[in-house]
């Protein structure tokens, strides 16, 4: 049954770097000094990234078996939804963080969306 084939399309069906939803995946170690510096930062990032118009998705897990490493996944609906996202204060919190040490390491990958659940 072909509906059933474009029911499963869902939010997006991007077909190339610029269509659809852009998406960070971060890695991030944090110095086990500022361990709990951290996760108030975060989570006043993660809060703020959520009530932006453009963020559909802000999530913040811990790795396994590693005391400090953490990775957040990011979803926004669009290239200027993540600009955006980028100059508000909550993710200046995070950057300053970042900027003063308090990150060891960390890595992004952005990519688009292609199948993506709502």
């Amino acid at each position: 049954n072909n509906n059933n084939n474009n029911n499963r399309r869902t939010m997006s069906t991007a077909k190339n770097d610029n269509d659809g939803p852009v998406v960070v995946v971060v890695e991030a170690e944090i110095d086990p000094n500022r361990h709990e510096e951290f996760l108030d930062v975060i989570e006043k990032d993660a809060i703020g990234s959520r009530l932006e118009e453009g963020c559909l998705r802000f999530d913040v897990v811990k790795v396994n078996d590693e005391e400090h490493k953490y990775m957040f996944y990011e979803v926004y609906k669009d290239k200027e939804a993540a600009a955006f996202h980028r100059e508000q204060p909550h993710f200046k919190l995070y950057s300053d963080f970042k900027a003063s040490g308090g990150i060891l390491k960390s890595g992004s990958t952005k990519t688009t969306g292609v199948f993506m659940s709502k």
